[in-house]
């Protein structure tokens, strides 16, 4: 059993919508220091999904595509009499909101010629119908984890 995390750090809510995970979001998205970059590119994000979704509320879609890109389970490596095996476990909640995130983010970097906003806009909403690479991702993690699932008797 994990042990419980005692300086875990709060994450205050964001400005203009006041989500802690959008919060975050900023954050995984920031580079060097820059937060106020990290902001604009993420606000103008959410506008351009707000504007090409034709909702009010794009956080409604952002939440979406966090839920339907963050995988249920994922593959462990864990040696047992000198050999390693992929033991499938489930995801912890605060995992899988890492993983979305992260998965989002670098699906949205790896397109080249056009602004960030842009290619993060075009990725939330691809994740929020569940298209595009961040649910690639995770459907291949969760293919591992079927793959594996003979190992599962290893996870304790």
């Amino acid at each position: 059993m994990r042990r419980p995390v005692r300086n875990r750090n709060i994450v205050g809510k964001d400005r203009k919508y006041g989500s802690e995970k959008l919060s975050k979001f900023i954050n995984h998205v920031m580079l060097h220091g820059k937060k106020d970059t990290a902001i604009n590119v993420v606000y103008r994000a959410l506008d351009k999904v707000a504007k090409d979704t034709k909702t009010e509320d794009p956080m409604e879609i952002f939440d979406l595509a966090l839920s339907n890109a963050g995988p249920q389970m994922e593959v462990r490596s864990r040696r047992v009499g000198g050999a390693n095996y992929q033991v499938p476990r489930e995801v912890r909640p605060e995992r899988r909101q890492f993983l979305a995130m992260t998965w989002i983010i670098d699906a949205a970097k790896s397109g080249k010629g056009r602004p960030m906003y842009v290619k993060l806009a075009e990725e939330i909403v691809l994740a929020s119908k569940n298209e595009g690479e961040a649910v690639k991702k995770r459907e291949n993690t969760h293919k591992m984890a079927e793959a594996n699932k003979a190992f599962a008797h290893f996870a304790w």
